[in-house]
């Protein structure tokens, strides 16, 4: 009996430093990025991407480490907002010039402010995962139009963001619905092999890696369009 109290406590903490550490997939690329785009002086929307999945890595490290309410919040409503300035930049990459749309920051300000109020107030997490879903919908119908009509020559980048980050998405929601199930057969597992196969883990590394190459997609799908504006006989 003790033996098996001391297995279920020896896999709690690898799970805690498991979910924890994971979110450095979502700090230190993204930091790197911003640091980037503001010495190249490139467009203030891809600083915001950068800085916004950085903020949901903070929230989630903090979370995970404390496993408090107030840092659950601060873990859960960054990707609602993180989402937003994505789907923002991938409408607004096909600009030539650097100016704000204005009706679009309105809509998805109102809907980051309508999200936020209602989750607070229900706090029930199948609405929050309804709400992030539609954003990473829209993200993902957008994405594969831009890939398979406009951009061709970026597929394998397009498909490749789309790829891991659905895969992380999927495996969330697979450790939501089957929690109790997968804990109780994780807790039979040797620690380290209950480790790997956490799921929630591996959604932090899958959908940070996969939010990070979407900013790059965004960045280069506007970069496209310059350079065929700029080497027009390029394509003559």
């Amino acid at each position: 009996m003790e033996s098996r109290k001391e297995n279920v406590l020896t896999f709690e903490k690898v799970l805690t430093v498991g979910n924890t550490v994971s979110n450095l997939i979502f700090i230190l690329p993204p930091i790197y990025g911003a640091i980037r785009t503001y010495k190249d002086g490139l467009e203030k929307r891809y600083l915001a991407a950068y800085l916004c999945l950085t903020a949901v890595g903070l929230g989630s490290w903090c979370f995970h480490m404390t496993l408090k309410y107030e840092m659950q919040l601060l873990d859960e409503l960054p990707m609602i907002y993180s989402c937003c300035v994505f789907v923002y930049c991938l409408y607004e990459c096909f600009k030539y010039k650097n100016t704000v749309n204005y009706p679009m920051l309105f809509i998805l300000i109102t809907y980051s402010f309508i999200v936020s109020i209602v989750y607070l107030k229900l706090k029930q997490p199948v609405f929050h995962q309804i709400m992030y879903g539609t954003l990473v919908s829209v993200i993902v119908l957008r994405s594969v139009y831009i890939v398979l009509w406009v951009y061709p020559w970026l597929r394998g980048l397009g498909y490749t963001s789309l790829t891991v980050f659905l895969m992380g998405f999927f495996l969330w929601n697979v450790d939501n619905i089957f929690c109790e199930k997968l804990r109780a057969l994780r807790e039979k597992m040797p620690p380290v092999v209950g480790a790997v196969t956490q799921f929630h883990a591996w959604w932090h590394i899958l959908t940070g890696l996969g939010s990070y190459l979407h900013i790059l997609l965004s960045f280069f799908l506007e970069y496209g369009l310059f350079f065929l504006w700029s080497h027009p006989r390029s394509f003559d």
